[in-house]
């Protein structure tokens, strides 16, 4: 588990004394998106008074740091319960500032867990105008609903003054309440938005086994284990395997000891050293392979669980979701073959990737699914992010 920081017995009052705009974002991805869309409201308003509990791209892009909140995080049962006092302490400090100073929006990026709880709170206290106060309270990025409890539409109707959506059909998913929820376009295609990975037929093929500890567990070695099958045919080709750091980067480095990757042509490297560019990719469903799909590489999306986990999860999601990519979900189609849990084998993966690079279908299909997508991300939006937020500086 990584350390946790000391919580100051207060955070810092507001530079001007005052603030228009607090931003909570306890991730990394959201600290990038909520500074995108805090550089764009300091455009518009110059004299915008921004406070946050975020992480260093809020601060660079201007907003007051109260507390960094993307420099820990915690995995797993034990460890959850282990932090549960740090987590206590945080949400009540966080809480007490932001009924202290009563900003005029609260902007929640992400991390349902703690903004959902933190919306509930304000409601409670009579500080957000959903419980009859002045702040707008509202949330940047909606939970996947429909693929993972989708009830708590109606807390979040309950709770919230606003949803931020970043996929047009998300909208639909709150329509039976009355919610006010916007498709405000996805950051990947924000102008400002640089991507990580592009196409190359003559580069490695990327191995993207996600983020989290456990399920990188569950899939990696099949990655490797294909890898090597795909590399009986092309001995010359390599693979990258990108990682966020942190725990997901010790268990990766654990399993590549443990499989000497090296001498099967494996390479490690985090994300943070830039672009990268791939022939093909095998990739856990996630944001990376929404990524991944974007940059048009063919390839597959995989993903291998708990046999129980995955048993429950399978019968509490929400009825009609038959995919997990979320490119396949957005163009209602397989366009980048899934293989889930028993299909996760090795020699299927790797039968797939010299599809991708024997074959041209595979690339030209991933150009026009790309394009596609573009399209169904960026071109229905209503707004974007910083002006959905600008509508609710005044009463």
């Amino acid at each position: 588990m990584s350390s946790f920081p000391t919580i100051p017995s207060q955070f810092d009052r507001p530079r001007a004394g005052e603030v228009d705009i607090l931003v909570v974002a306890g991730e990394h991805s959201g600290d990038q998106h909520a500074a995108k869309v805090v550089q764009e409201l300091l455009k518009q308003h110059p004299g915008l008074r921004v406070a946050a509990f975020g992480g260093p791209h809020l601060s660079q892009a201007g907003a007051q740091l109260l507390f960094d909140m993307t420099g820990f995080s915690a995995v797993g049962i034990v460890e959850i319960l282990a932090a549960y006092p740090f987590y206590r302490k945080l949400f009540q400090q966080m809480l007490a500032w932001t009924l202290r100073w009563r900003p005029k929006v609260v902007l929640l990026v992400d991390y349902p867990g703690l903004n959902l709880r933190l919306a509930n709170a304000l409601r409670q206290a009579g500080l957000s105008r959903a419980g009859g106060g002045t702040t707008a309270v509202l949330q940047y990025i909606s939970p996947q609903l429909w693929a993972w409890k989708p009830k708590r539409r109606f807390t979040m109707a309950r709770d919230l003054d606003s949803v931020g959506a970043i996929f047009p059909f998300e909208p639909e998913v709150y329509r039976d309440t009355s919610l006010d929820v916007r498709f405000v376009g996805h950051p990947f295609v924000d102008p400002q938005h640089q991507s990580s990975l592009s196409y190359d037929p003559q580069g490695p093929v990327l191995l993207l086994p996600g983020s989290r500890p456990k399920p990188v567990r569950k899939i990696f070695p099949a990655l490797i284990e294909a890898f090597a099958l795909f590399r009986e045919t092309y001995p010359q080709k390599r693979a990258l395997v990108l990682h966020t750091g942190g725990e997901v980067h010790a268990e990766l480095y654990r399993l590549c000891a443990e499989y000497g990757t090296e001498a099967r042509g494996i390479d490690l490297r985090p994300v943070s050293e830039g672009p990268v560019s791939g022939c093909a990719a095998l990739v856990s469903s996630g944001t990376m392979s929404l990524s991944v799909a974007l940059a048009g590489i063919p390839g597959a999306v995989v993903y291998r669980a708990n046999p129980l986990t995955w048993v429950v999860g399978r019968r509490i999601v929400a009825r009609g979701v038959e995919r997990l990519g979320i490119a396949n979900i957005l163009l209602k189609r397989d366009a980048w073959p899934e293989f889930l849990q028993s299909a996760c084998e090795p020699a299927l993966l790797a039968a797939r990737l010299k599809e991708c690079v024997e074959q041209k279908e595979p690339r030209q299909q991933a150009v026009r699914d790309a394009a596609e997508l573009l399209n169904l991300l960026s071109t229905k939006a209503g707004s974007t992010p910083a002006e959905w937020v600008s509508s609710f500086l005044t009463p």
